[in-house]
């Protein structure tokens, strides 16, 4: 069962290593959200942080062995998925496609577990283009292992993962063909930040790819109340549609293209939801039976925002000038 946000963990402003998770800090400081998004996304999918025994039960129910082949969202890519699921990095694998050119250097700023990474390269070499070096960057240290271990597991030598902030990526200037960032823009405090260091990155006529799960609304209004209840301050940040259009411009992108996706996520959470009411024994079984709950009401408090037009989820692409 595809779930909600590990791949969207630790992002936050500024350099450096800083302390381990759970150091005190500011909100919006490096240690401040490595400790905040670490304990989330832990409290939230702890199985993630035992992946040979989680791997072990999804494999046990599904008789599926090995890495999900492109475009089946089968169950050990587990580790991959925010609100979207796998069609949300299809959406991302589609656009990088239509792109073009190749080989190609790729880069997913907020990659968590690494899931959406491994699924969206596959999408991509299914599509016809090579993939020469996929870099994940993360900011908890504790995601990356877990990254890490399953790309050894899985024989992944083209994928490596950073474990820094998407302020300040370790890789040089203009060395990157496309940035995407599947569903992590509302973990990041400082996104205009996070679009100047993807332009930074990317070669001139690069592009760049952003699933917006949470984290655009329609104007300066906030989610509900309830919203937060699955979605708490301090962990999701939310930004006006105008400020991020603004923020690419500041950033040196053109051609930015903004898909509101909206009857699209609604008719797809729908179906999660039913799927993961479904199957609820089976995900209790595999996560717990509070991550189970968890899953299912932080789908349905994310449908919810979205058919009351305090959320406006999308697709946007843009091409470093």
């Amino acid at each position: 069962m595809p779930h909600t946000g590990p791949h969207a963990a630790g992002h936050d402003t500024g350099p450096g290593p800083g302390p381990a998770p759970g150091a005190t800090g500011a909100a919006g400081s490096p240690a401040g959200q490595r400790g905040v998004q670490y304990h989330y996304h832990r409290e939230l999918f702890p199985a993630l942080h035992d992946w040979e025994r989680t791997e072990r039960s999804i494999v046990e129910f599904t008789s599926e062995e090995g890495p999900a082949s492109p475009g089946d969202g089968g169950l050990l890519g587990l580790d991959q998925m925010g609100h979207f699921g796998p069609q949300g990095c299809d959406l991302v694998a589609e656009a990088v496609i239509a792109h073009g050119a190749g080989p190609l250097d790729v880069c997913e700023l907020g990659s968590g577990f690494g899931g959406a990474l491994r699924y969206t390269v596959d999408r991509i070499t299914a599509g016809g283009l090579r993939v020469r070096r996929a870099h994940g960057v993360d900011l908890v240290p504790e995601h990356c292992a877990v990254s890490r271990s399953i790309n050894r597991a899985q024989g992944r030598a083209e994928v490596s993962d950073i474990c820094a902030s998407a302020t300040a990526v370790p890789l040089p200037g203009a060395s990157l063909d496309v940035v995407w960032v599947t569903g992590s823009m509302p973990h990041f405090p400082a996104p205009g930040e996070v679009l100047r260091e993807a332009g930074r990155l990317l070669r001139p006529g690069g592009l760049l790819v952003l699933t917006e799960e949470v984290s655009l609304t329609p104007g300066g209004e906030e989610p509900s109340e309830a919203f937060r209840v699955t979605h708490p301050r301090g962990v999701f940040f939310t930004t006006p549609l105008a400020d991020r259009l603004r923020d690419l411009e500041r950033a040196g992108f053109t051609d930015v293209v903004h898909d509101d996706v909206t009857r699209w996520a609604v008719a797809w959470l729908t179906d999660r939801l039913k799927v993961v009411r479904v199957f609820r024994g089976s995900v209790a079984g595999i996560y717990g039976a509070a991550s189970a709950d968890l899953i299912r009401d932080t789908l349905d408090a994310a449908r919810t925002e979205f058919l009351a037009a305090r959320l406006s989820p999308a697709l946007i692409t843009a091409r470093r000038a």
